[in-house]
Parts: C-alpha cells; sequence; structure tokens
C-alpha cells in the first residue's frame, strides 16, 4: 500500500480538495472553500495546512466567527445542499462563537463542516489558554456545546482517527435525510502531528444526490388518501427545493387541480403567479391560504418539518376527519402529528404520486373557492404595500418599494423579526430559490452574513437584504467582508429604534412596552445611530433615505454599484399587516396584577379551546 507522510491538518485539507460533485452534468468541487478565522488552536496546524492547497480550496477570512458561519450554511442552502462550506476556529471563544451558527444548521437541516481547534490531546501544558476545565470530567472541553446541534460529532485525539472521521462527516453531510452540521473537534497537538496515511484516502470521489424512492405500500396509502379527497391541500417546505422539485410540484398542482401553500423555507417553490400557488401558510401566511388549510381533509405535507408557524400551533387545520400524508425522505418528519408516511425524494414522490393518480382531480368547487379566496387576497393585500408619502412608512410598504424595483431573478435574504412575516404574505417569488429566510431558527444577525453565502453561491443574481436595526447591530461585519471579496449586495436597513416585532408581541399579550424599543429600555440618554456612516466606515456605498420614494430612487442606484449599498430608512415600529395570518400559541401568564395581562389570559384560554389539535 502506497503512503503518504502527512500532518493531520494536511490530512484533511487534502481530503476535501478531494470531494466532488456533480450539478446539471458539470462536476465541480463539492467544498466551495474554507472560512477561516486563525488563533492559537488552529493557525499553526490548519493554517499551514490550508496555504497549502489555498489554490484548489480557498480560505475565507471571516471577521466574527458566528458570521462566517451563517454565510458557509446559507451557500449550502442556495446551493440545495449540493455544496457546502467548512469552517475553522481555534478553541474557547472562537469555537463557541459557532455553536448559534450549528444550531441554525441543525434546525434548517443544512450541511456545513466545524472544524474547530481543541485542547492538547497530551494534556502536557493544561490548562492552556481559553480552556474550559471541568472540576468533574477532564474529557471535557468548550467543544462539548457543539455535540446537541451537530448531527455528527467526533473529536480527533490521534492522527489517523480523521480518517473514519470524514468518511462519518461526509456521509452525514451529503445524505438526504441526516443533512446537518458535523463537528470534528481537533486537538492542537494533533492537527500537527504526522502519519503515513494511504495515498487512496485522498482519491477524488464523486457524491452524487441520493433520491430515496417510497415504498409500494406508503404509495398505494397515499394515493388512496388523495383519490378519497373533496378538499386536498399540498403544503410545500424547504423539501421541495432541496430535491429540485418545483417543476415536478408545479405540473402536479395544475394537473390535480391540487392548491398548494408555502412555508418560509418552501416559498419560491412556486412561481407567485402559479393559479395554484395561494401563498404563505400559517401564522404569517395569506387569508387565501389559512381559509382553505382550515377546511382541508388531506393535507400533503412535502418536506416541512410543520414548525408551529406553519401551523399556527396546530390549531390550523380545523376538519376534524383531516389526513395529513407526510413525503419526507426523513421519517421523523414524515411521521409526525400521526401522518401516513410517505418517506422518500419530494421530486421522486410527487413523480410517482403524479403517475398514480392519473385521470384523478380535485373538485372543480374546491378549485373555484382557491381562485376566489386568492383574488380576494391579492386585493386586500395591494393596500398594505402600496406607495406612501408617510414620513416612517411601514414594514409592508418597504417590501413594496423593493418588491417594484426588483428583477424576476432577484433574491431576498431576511431572518428575523417583523420582516419575516411582511414578507412572507407579500413577497412575490418569480423563481426557485428568490426568496430565502431563515425562519427555522430565526436567528438575528444571518441576515447580511446569509445574503454573503446566498452571492457566493449564485454571483450571477441581485441579492438583496432586508434587515431591521436590532439585527444589524448584533452583525454588520459581513459587510467589510462583501467588499472584500467583491460580492456586492443591496441591503436596505429598516430603523424603527429598536425590537419593533416583539413590542407588538409584548403588547399583544398584555403587557406595557419594556425593553425593546429604545425609548422604553432603562436610558440616560437614547443612542442617535448614524447606520449610514457606520455602513460607510466599512466601505459600503450608503445613504439615508426619506420615505418610500427617496427608497425606490435609492435602491435603482444600487443596482448600478459597483460594491455593496446601504439603504437606510425610518420605519413605524407599530404598524403592520394585520389582514391573514393566524393565532399563535404565545403562553400568558395566569395572574397577573394588570389588568390587560389578565384579559389576554381570558383570550388565549378561549383560543386553545377553539379547537386545537394536541396531537
Amino acid at each position: 500500500m502506497s503512503t503518504i507522510r502527512l500532518t493531520m491538518a494536511q490530512a484533511i485539507t487534502r481530503f476535501l480538495a478531494a470531494q466532488k460533485t456533480e450539478i446539471d452534468g458539470v462536476e465541480t468541487a463539492l467544498f466551495a472553500g474554507v472560512w477561516a478565522i486563525f488563533g492559537h488552536g488552529n493557525v499553526a496546524g490548519m493554517g499551514e495546512a490550508l496555504h497549502g492547497v489555498r489554490d484548489t480550496l480557498p480560505t475565507f477570512r471571516g471577521h466574527n466567527e458566528q458570521g462566517m458561519a451563517h454565510a458557509a450554511i446559507a451557500f449550502a442552502k442556495a446551493s440545495r445542499r449540493r455544496r457546502m462550506m467548512a469552517c475553522t476556529t481555534s478553541i474557547g471563544p472562537g469555537a463557541t462563537n459557532m455553536v448559534t451558527a450549528a444550531a441554525l444548521a441543525h434546525v434548517n437541516r443544512l450541511p456545513v463542516l466545524f472544524l474547530p481547534g481543541d485542547v492538547f490531546a497530551n494534556r502536557r501544558p493544561d490548562p492552556v489558554l481559553q480552556q474550559i476545565e471541568s472540576f468533574a470530567d477532564g474529557t471535557v472541553s468548550a467543544n462539548d456545546c457543539f455535540r446537541p446541534v451537530s448531527r455528527y460529532f467526533d473529536r480527533i485525539s490521534r492522527p489517523e482517527q480523521i480518517m473514519p472521521a470524514l468518511h462519518q462527516a461526509m456521509t452525514v453531510l451529503t445524505d438526504p435525510a441526516e443533512c446537518g452540521p458535523v463537528t470534528l473537534a481537533l486537538c492542537q497537538d494533533t492537527q500537527a502531528e504526522a502519519y503515513d496515511y494511504p495515498e487512496s484516502f485522498f482519491a477524488e470521489r464523486l457524491w452524487t444526490q441520493r433520491r430515496i424512492r417510497p415504498d409500494q405500500s406508503e404509495l398505494a396509502r397515499a394515493v388512496a388518501l388523495i383519490r378519497s379527497a373533496r378538499k386536498p391541500f399540498i403544503v410545500a417546505g424547504g423539501g421541495v427545493l432541496f430535491s429540485s422539485a418545483e417543476t415536478v410540484l408545479a405540473d402536479f398542482a395544475s394537473r390535480h387541480g391540487v392548491v398548494v401553500a408555502e412555508t418560509q423555507a418552501g416559498k419560491s417553490s412556486l412561481p407567485h403567479d402559479h393559479p395554484r400557488n395561494l401563498g404563505a401558510i400559517g401564522v404569517t401566511g395569506t387569508a387565501a391560504a389559512n381559509a382553505l388549510a382550515e377546511e382541508a381533509d388531506v393535507v400533503i405535507a412535502v418536506g416541512t418539518r410543520l414548525q408551529d408557524f406553519t401551523t399556527g400551533s396546530w390549531a390550523l387545520f380545523k376538519n376534524p376527519d383531516r389526513r395529513i400524508i407526510g413525503l419526507n425522505v426523513q421519517t421523523f418528519d414524515a411521521t409526525k402529528h400521526e401522518a401516513s408516511p410517505l418517506v422518500c425524494d419530494a421530486r421522486v414522490g410527487l413523480e410517482e404520486l403524479g403517475a398514480a393518480l392519473q385521470g384523478w382531480t380535485a373538485p372543480d368547487a374546491w378549485v373555484a373557492k382557491a381562485d376566489s379566496e386568492m383574488a380576494r387576497w391579492v386585493t386586500e393585500a395591494a393596500r398594505y404595500t402600496d406607495p406612501t408619502n408617510a414620513e416612517r412608512p411601514s414594514d409592508a410598504q418597504v417590501v413594496g418599494a423593493v418588491q417594484r424595483n426588483a428583477a424576476p431573478s432577484d433574491v431576498i435574504v431576511c431572518a428575523a423579526g417583523g420582516l419575516p412575516g411582511e414578507l412572507h404574505k407579500h413577497w412575490k417569488a418569480s423563481q426557485a430559490l428568490g426568496y430565502h429566510m431563515e425562519y427555522g431558527y430565526s436567528c438575528m444577525g444571518y441576515e447580511i452574513a446569509g445574503g454573503l453565502g446566498v452571492k457566493m453561491a449564485d454571483p450571477d443574481r441581485e441579492v438583496v437584504v432586508m434587515v431591521g436595526d436590532g439585527s444589524y447591530l448584533m452583525m454588520n461585519s459581513d459587510i467589510a467582508t462583501s467588499i472584500m471579496l467583491g460580492l456586492r449586495l443591496t441591503i436596505v436597513l429598516l430603523d424603527n429604534r429598536g425590537y419593533g416585532c416583539i413590542n407588538r408581541l409584548q403588547r399583544a399579550t398584555g403587557s406595557e412596552s419594556f425593553n425593546n424599543l429604545l425609548e422604553d429600555t432603562r436610558h440616560v440618554a437614547l443612542p442617535d445611530i448614524d447606520f449610514a456612516a457606520h455602513a460607510a466606515s466599512l466601505g459600503a456605498l450608503a445613504i439615508k433615505v426619506d420615505g418610500i420614494a427617496g427608497l425606490e430612487a435609492a435602491l435603482k442606484d444600487a443596482r448600478k454599484a459597483e460594491r455593496t449599498s446601504v439603504i437606510v430608512i425610518d420605519t413605524d415600529p407599530l404598524a403592520t399587516t394585520d389582514a391573514g395570518g393566524h393565532w399563535w400559541d404565545v403562553a400568558v401568564p395566569e395572574v397577573s396584577r394588570r389588568p390587560q395581562v389578565n384579559e389576554a389570559r381570558r383570550t388565549y384560554e378561549r383560543a386553545l379551546a377553539s379547537g386545537r389539535d394536541n396531537n
């Protein structure tokens, strides 16, 4: 057996560079690169190794470990999980800064490889700088925080251990059902240790997308359920896009007259003007989608986790006789809430369902109701997004302005706060992957880093990031990264001077505005933040605009700019779209000195008693 002597870190980088994938018949690198912030725990080992492969496995420097991990995760999502990236940090805060991103990737079923440095395997210099010491367990390090938020976790304390660990990592990262974050904690002395690795370990390997076919008995049950349906309803989740199933879904819906509603992750599965597309579902859904969801007797949940925002905390599907078909690659998701499972790839599953349902269509009355409800919603929604002369417009009015200045191929990126609700209801996605929302973990600070990752995955599409002032203040350094890498973004920053979304929720549950808007926090003086000046200091073209007219002019200029633009606009923290939507279970205190809270509790108890499904 022919061998090559390498350090463990060199073996990692050579192995990653050898992994390939195939997209649309073209072979390409599976790993698009490695994000790195170096410290004492990885600069000598991983740093030296990455330098040696920099031409085949690019290294990108981040400004914040969580931000660079978010960019890597967004890249994987925008690549339909077909390509991915790795992230390496030192031990201590560098590593734990990525734990939030690991949780985000875990929730959203997205592949990313974390390579944090770890303590010395030989323990000779313990405790080293930044080492977490457990008084009761000598094997614990800071990286144990990754265990509950990783699909696979390993600590590499011998150089030969990296071989089975990397093989297992690849199995998880490329498996459509098990896909998620992998953490390989790299003891810093082991990174530098040499071993005689088999040359075969570094042979190129092609990873292709596995498409799981349905079990025939599960398929037969699903077909029988759908054929019995009088009011069939599809929930399109992120799995539709991961499977590249949007064309098959569009054909299935048209051919069989089945109406479709989209989750946050599934939005852009269908063009907004597809005749069977009812738009967003659930707590942030359209009135049309939710009206039909309430009556649906067979719900075909395609590639969705059925999160509480999708199901209205399981109070949305009100038909007592309704049945759910869980079409999902992951059995855990396919069997939720007593669903009849159809465990398979979304595209293959829809193809086989369509073939088995040849000649069957939903009743004309159900399709007509969908058309009527959707026409009503389109008219109603327009009044929330139409232009305005207001000094401080609503989030929805800003969404409308961005939409009017968007091209069909544009990608809108967002994550947390009130904007996801307005975008889910109002954004009109024309092309697949044109709507990139991180709402599984709803992580503030994802937006700009996520936009960077999307642009890296698809540099030919215009990427527009919408972010609130609260999220911007949490994480904004990837503006500088976008300038450094020449990846132009348009960032629309809505300044409502605080956490407007949670302030509205706080008031809706009977409490007084407290600690959310800046004016309602403990303060000596309120900060007067010049966001445009701050963004300009990071290298962006930045402007603060007055109102919607100014925003629309700035958006036109941004499309012609050579580097990232940041457009700041003041917005109303209280205005929101009160049409559409659905109840969401947010527990209200049983007792309070405030009569408003007591009244909110009575309203909450009435909602709980009105037919919520507790399966």
